[in-house]
């Protein structure tokens, strides 16, 4: 349920193996990032990522793309290099991590905090594989910098509600409903006066969107229905209307016309309607029964959105 798009210098490309959950929304996630042009080999680099993912799963901030603002992103220093004689003659390195939570379209970092691990290895990438293995995600430090990025995460929020409100307002009189209820439904659970403010208005705008689709559609099938009045053309009106959402203002005009559709189709010819229309009610009984019903209007939102999305040049030191 939410819009963003700038462009500029780091695309910043999802994980293809990340999948976007309804539990995703209402709670702070933290995408892991590396932008494309630091000096780390490509092997480091994979293992610094998922890192990265353990440290936020770990203490439970980690997700999938569903929003792509709040990042976690790491610098490696190396502070000593040794050989060590062999055989096999092995390499040390002493590293220190820095790690950063921030906000990636504002350019913003919340929050900081530095790392020191060691790896041993017979080059110097697999040292420095071993060291990004090294950094304990349950680490002390880490978890208080973690715990400032998220009250930083909450406070921008807190400061920008009225401004979130505003823009999905906006988007609604545009008939652009999943983009306003994506953006409302990003506001997290612990930001209680926020959190309770969007979602009273994402039901407002969930029903102006199943009532606006519903209009759409039932007038849509009416025409269809205008034309030649025959089986085919039964069963096309009724897939048309079998999108309707149960609980729009129109669903009973909906079904009345269900009805008169059958009334007109000949007797022989009903048993073939009728197969549609089982499968109508189905749909219609599955429908009654979901819940979630504005998350999955998020979750939809999100997955259709471009898988790279465009960051500020971010370098956070």
């Amino acid at each position: 349920m939410k819009k963003l798009i700038l462009l500029i210098l780091i695309a910043f490309q999802f994980n293809g193996t990340a999948q976007v959950k309804l539990d995703d929304f209402g709670r702070i996630v933290l995408n892991s990032y590396l932008p494309d042009n630091n000096s780390i080999p490509a092997e480091a680099k994979k293992a610094l990522e998922t890192k990265l993912s353990q440290i936020t799963t770990n203490n439970g901030m980690g997700g999938s793309t569903a929003n792509p603002r709040f990042i976690i992103t790491a610098v490696l220093n190396v502070t000593t290099k040794d050989i060590i004689s062999g055989p096999p003659q092995m390499i040390a390195k002493n590293i220190e991590v820095t790690l950063f939570v921030g906000d990636a379209i504002t350019n913003t970092a919340f929050s900081n905090t530095i790392v020191s691990v060691k790896g041993v290895g017979t080059n110097e990438n697999k040292a420095l594989i071993d060291a990004i293995k090294n950094i304990n995600p349950k680490n002390k430090d880490i978890k208080a910098f973690l715990e400032e990025g998220k009250n930083k995460i909450i406070s921008y929020y807190a400061t920008q509600c009225d401004f979130i409100i505003k823009d999905a307002e906006t988007l609604a009189k545009q008939e652009k409903y999943d983009e306003a209820i994506y953006k409302l439904s990003l506001v997290p659970e612990v930001c209680k006066d926020c959190y309770f403010k969007t979602t009273e208005l994402v039901g407002t705008l969930f029903q102006q969107k199943i009532d606006t689709d519903c209009k759409t559609k039932l007038s849509k099938a009416k025409m269809l229905w205008s034309g030649q009045q025959t089986i085919k053309q039964a069963e096309e009106v009724i897939a048309v209307i079998s999108d309707i959402n149960p609980k729009a203002s129109c669903y009973g005009a909906t079904e009345s016309f269900a009805k008169e559709i059958t009334a007109k189709i000949k007797a022989d010819e009903k048993a073939r309607l009728e197969i549609a229309l089982k499968k109508y009610n189905d749909k219609m009984e599955l429908e009654k029964k979901r819940i979630d019903a504005f998350k999955e209007v998020a979750v939809e939102y999100a997955k259709n959105q471009p898988k790279t999305i465009t960051y500020n040049n971010i370098i956070w030191r």
